[in-house]
Parts: structure tokens; sequence; C-alpha cells
């Protein structure tokens, strides 16, 4: 008797383990409550895998169990990879069907490089479907408090503000709404900058900015961004024109032919041949890296660099005008011998 209640005790214990695990497994749809999670698959994740993510991002409440409901719904093979827009706390079966499904087509993904000016940035984010006018929406300026970032006067424009990253945006997004993105990722990265030498050197936030803009145009191999912003100040010091040609390619909208007479001989505040100091602002917007070495440049002597023939991009830097010269003029013997095209190899 006794022998035969226990057994009847340990049934009833089993038969409620197996519904409790029935009812983890198949759970009715949960409301769709949950905070949004954003999470991407690998392309060659497993299903293991993928069960840990969504587990560690609280998508889901087991890892195993999840395997195990993809397993006995035959899914273990349907899981696509891509980004999704989740929400925690997801039933298993909602979890497996949204991953099945496939990401949501509704979702693009719009890349900025560093640097570009937001006149470039403009027909990107036309061609990724951002809506709206990205020119005008850029420049509004009262987006951003300037003066904490000794910006002197009403900037024209956002400028040098808006942080270039990958952005994923639902289609049909207002560049407006890009707009507060790129400004929120600006905040958040430039947060990151040790500012103390530049503002020992009596630069303020702004100029570091306009220098890393300057510096992204310059700086095709990452180990020169602080060799040319030593390059800056050094020249700021001695009061000697940056002689930056980006800056009245910013100006005259002159990206990819080459500067005529006239261009070069602009009477511009953004002509740094003619003119000393800084130009009145950043022409582009910057990425960390550039940022972080505008605020603390290498400490070497260079007042000059030129590119340096048979280089991808790499520059001869020199600290008098004779090392200068003879770099030029190698330079120019190579781009003779080169029929007058870039001697440069990539």
């Amino acid at each position: 008797m006794r022998s035969r209640g226990l057994r009847r005790i340990a049934a009833t214990a089993l038969g409620l383990a197996g519904l409790a695990m029935v009812w983890a497994l198949f759970q009715p749809l949960a409301p769709d409550s949950g905070k949004r999670v954003r999470v991407a698959i690998p392309k060659q994740a497993g299903v293991g895998d993928i069960a840990q993510m969504l587990a560690d991002r609280g998508i889901v409440t087991n890892a195993g169990l999840f395997e195990l409901r993809a397993t006995l719904g035959g899914n273990r093979g349907d899981l696509k990879p891509g980004t999704y827009y989740l929400r925690e706390d997801m039933t298993y079966g909602d979890a497996i069907e949204r991953l099945v499904a496939g990401p949501s087509r509704d979702i693009v993904q719009l890349t900025i490089p560093e640097g570009l000016s937001r006149r470039e940035v403009a027909p990107l984010a036309g061609r990724a479907g951002v809506g709206g006018d990205y020119l005008r929406a850029s420049a509004r300026t009262s987006l951003i408090d300037a003066r904490r970032y000794g910006v002197q006067g009403n900037p024209d424009s956002l400028e040098g503000f808006l942080f270039p990253a990958t952005y994923e945006l639902r289609r049909g997004t207002r560049s407006s709404a890009l707009v507060r993105r790129q400004l929120e990722a600006f905040r958040q990265n430039f947060a990151q900058v040790d500012l103390s030498y530049a503002r020992r050197k009596n630069l303020t936030p702004f100029d570091v900015l306009t220098i890393a803009s300057m510096i992204e145009r310059e700086a095709q191999l990452p180990r020169e961004r602080r060799l040319i912003a030593a390059v800056i100040y050094n020249r700021l010091k001695a009061g000697i024109p940056l002689g930056i040609d980006a800056t009245i390619r910013f100006a005259t909208g002159n990206w990819q032919r080459p500067l005529t007479r006239s261009q070069l001989a602009l009477d511009s505040p953004y002509n740094t041949r003619t003119n000393p100091g800084l130009p009145p602002g950043p022409i582009g917007n910057p990425g960390l890296a550039s940022i972080q070495a505008a605020a603390r440049p290498a400490q070497v002597g260079y007042q000059y660099y030129v590119v340096k023939p048979g280089a991808c991009g790499e520059h001869a830097f020199s600290s008098s005008f004779e090392e200068f010269q003879r770099d030029q003029q190698r330079y120019n013997d190579a781009r003779k011998a080169a029929g007058g095209k870039s001697p440069t190899k990539c």
C-alpha cells in the first residue's frame, strides 16, 4: 500500500513536470509589451549559439528550452541571420516564428563614412529611403548647445556634430530623426575624448572638431592621424597658414576634380593657403579616432607633409622647409614620370 502510494505520488510529480515543460515549450503568445531589444544573428550561428544569445539578452528565458522547442518544431535549420528588433520575455514559439520569417524588410542600414560633409551625406540618406530634406534638418543649430563647445556666435549648420556611423533605420525615417540620432551618437562619443591637452593650447572643443575634420580628409593611414594633427598644431603656433586644400574643396564643393588656380586663390575664410589660423568651422563630420588625434597630437616638430610617391596614401613628414622642398620635388618628379597622374600606388 505504502509503496503503491509513493509510486502514485512520483507518477503525479512526473506528470506535472511534463506538463510544466510542455507549457514552457508551447506557451500561448504573450502580450507584445516587453522592452524592445536589438539583436544581430551572425550568418554562421547555429541554433545553440542563437539560443544562448537570446537568453543572454533576456528575449527568452532558457537557452536549452529554446533549442529543444526549435528541434521539436523542425525549425533548427530555418532560423535566418540578420538584425532583428525583438522583445524581452518572448515565448519560444513567437521568437522562433520571428527568426524563421527573417529580418524585417522595413529596416534599412545607412552607413555614413567618416569625414563627409553634410552635403555629401544628403544623397546617401536619400538613396537609403530617408525622407525629408536632410540639408534643412542638419541646419537646425537649435538642436545642440553650440556654446558648450566654444562656438562663437551662431553656427551656420550642424557640420562637425553629425557623427558618422552605420545607422539602422525604419524605411521612411525622416531626416530630422536621423539628425537627432547622429547628434546623440556625437554626444556619447565626444564625451570619451580627453580635451586637457587641447585646452592647455587654448583650443576649444569646436577647434578640436575643426582640426579633426581636416585630419579626416588628409590622413589615409590611421597611424598618421596624430602626425597630421601635430603639423596643424605646430603651424598654428608658428602663425604659418595651414595650406590644407581640403578646406578649399569644402568651400567650392569640388571634392574630386583638380583644384584650379582661381579656386586655390579663392577669397574665402576657408582658404587656409591665404588665411592663417583655423577655418571658421569643421569641413566635415569626423569619427572618434580623428577627434582623439586632434585632441592629443603626436609630440613631434613636423610642420610639413606631402604624399610619398609609390605609397598608398602615406606621407613624407618634415620639420624644415628645405626638407619639404626635397620631398615635394620627389613627388613632382614621380608625377611627371606618371604622365601627370598621381604617383601613389594602392
